[in-house]
């Protein structure tokens, strides 16, 4: 018998133990939007870069990741309390790991002076914004740097005349789309992380 009231007595301790922490919840946090909205807008992202089109893929990567945690509805701009005003600010192409020509035997085809890239790292920086319709006023704002590097366009021949132009622009057409899903996707955590 006294190890049956033991047990009951230490069940007991532990449940009013865990009904008196309030504070405490297991498990994930709820995820909400800053002022606890379940709209949002989300229209085309403004793209400051000189690469072309790729504000879609941004956009897009963003109304996904809401889609997909259904922490607020994704509504038009017409119907939605808040919008998610998003700017690509920058892309940058650093080539890297260069070979110059005639330094030796293996590049040797090359004419001397001339550099080779072996790889490519692609920077982009975005900001986002949360933004109340009624006033304009900013709700939260975010910066996001990231990268990716990809290999370069190989010449496959001893003769020097070209690359293959059309793998670089797929290449970073790629790596930009890769880029956008994993910062739209930090974007999406921060945005919702502690409202």
């Amino acid at each position: 018998m006294s190890k049956i009231k033991c047990i009951s007595a230490l069940l007991t301790s532990l449940l009013f133990l865990f009904m008196t922490s309030c504070s405490y919840k297991w498990g994930f946090k709820e995820r909400k939007l800053a002022g606890g909205y379940t709209e949002v807008s989300v229209p085309m992202f403004k793209n400051e870069s000189q690469v072309v089109s790729i504000e879609t893929s941004f956009t897009n990567a963003l109304v996904e990741e809401f889609s997909r945690s259904q922490v607020a509805r994704v509504v038009t701009d017409s119907q939605a309390p808040v919008k998610v005003e998003g700017t690509i600010v920058k892309v940058e192409y650093l080539p890297e790991g260069k070979r110059v020509g005639g330094a030796n035997e293996a590049l040797s085809e090359l004419p001397t002076g001339a550099v080779l890239a072996t790889n490519y790292r692609i920077y982009v920086t975005i900001h986002l914004k949360l933004v109340r319709v009624s006033d304009r006023k900013i709700l939260w704002h975010g910066n996001f740097k990231d990268e990716r590097i990809y290999a370069a366009p190989q010449l496959e021949s001893g003769l020097i005349n070209s690359a293959n132009a059309l793998y670089n622009h797929s290449a970073r057409q790629i790596n930009i789309a890769e880029l956008a899903v994993s910062m739209m996707s930090e974007a999406h955590d921060r945005m919702t992380e502690t409202f």
